[in-house]
């Protein structure tokens, strides 16, 4: 009965799932546009007072909402249940932002990727929901109001810019190459300037040749599950750096330092 009401979008334009997967439990209906749970209680729910509070809890640490309606209620007063989620406040979603005045009052799609790049970048959120991302299912957070939005539509473009190599920041190298050599790559390390300064150091590539100023940070940086600083070295073992990939390292360099300092200033952002 609860499910013929909403299906199709019927309810407020919202896309509901029927028996969705959370976890290691089973819902009974979730609106995937607020984030929502909705739970038709009958018997089955006797005496489980401690298994439902525990399941609660667990959703409610995704940041999902809990609405629990007694199976007698939808039996017997659907639209006053109907009327209930109307009004709920977790079911009212808020204006969607309107274009940023910078950009002439526009809105474009790339403002939507560079918000979500934001908050999958947040450490915050990645900690919170660090189980979930290996199944993809953590969701993105609305917007709280048009600021946050912006300035973390900001944050997510640089870091977005930095990641393909197109900002101009990436061209500001903070390493340098100074030993000449045949550039073969055959064991890369990273070793510390001295016993005081651990967090910057050489990054050699074989016995004698190394990049300098490398810092600890962006050598132990991880993007998904490797990182990219010993990896892109690795992937090039017995094999001689050309003049154009000693640069396009140094841009990793500083495009991982980069997208450091950027979360953290994503991370001051309340997401």
């Amino acid at each position: 009965m609860f499910w013929n009401e909403v299906i199709n979008k019927q309810f407020k334009g919202f896309d509901f799932d029927r028996q969705k997967i959370i976890g290691s439990y089973i819902v009974d209906f979730f609106c995937t546009n607020c984030n929502v749970v909705i739970e038709i209680d009958g018997s089955s729910h006797d005496d489980k007072q401690e298994y439902d509070a525990e399941r609660d809890a667990f959703l409610e640490s995704l940041v999902l909402t809990v609405i629990h309606i007694p199976v007698v209620d939808v039996m017997t007063n659907m639209n006053g249940v109907m009327e209930m989620l109307y009004d709920h406040p977790a079911l009212n979603i808020t204006t969607p932002p309107v274009g940023h005045p910078s950009k002439g009052g526009e809105f474009a799609p790339i403002d939507i990727l560079d918000y979500i790049y934001a908050v999958l970048h947040s450490p915050t959120y990645r900690e919170k929901y660090k189980e979930f991302l290996k199944i993809d299912f953590p969701r993105v957070p609305y917007p709280k109001d048009q600021d946050t939005f912006w300035q973390l539509v900001k944050l997510g473009g640089e870091i977005r810019q930095i990641h393909l190599l197109e900002s101009p920041v990436v061209e500001q190298y903070i390493t340098q190459y100074p030993i000449d050599g045949d550039n073969t790559v055959t064991k890369p390390r990273f070793v510390t300037s001295s016993v005081v300064e651990k967090s910057q150091g050489k990054v050699y590539i074989n016995d004698t040749q190394y990049f300098d100023n490398v810092p600890l940070v962006a050598w132990e940086f991880y993007i998904g599950g490797y990182q990219p600083a010993q990896k892109w070295l690795k992937d090039r073992k017995d094999r001689q750096l050309e003049f154009d990939d000693i640069l396009h390292y140094q841009k990793i360099i500083v495009a991982l330092t980069e997208t450091n300092r950027l979360m953290k200033e994503i991370d001051n952002i309340r997401i």
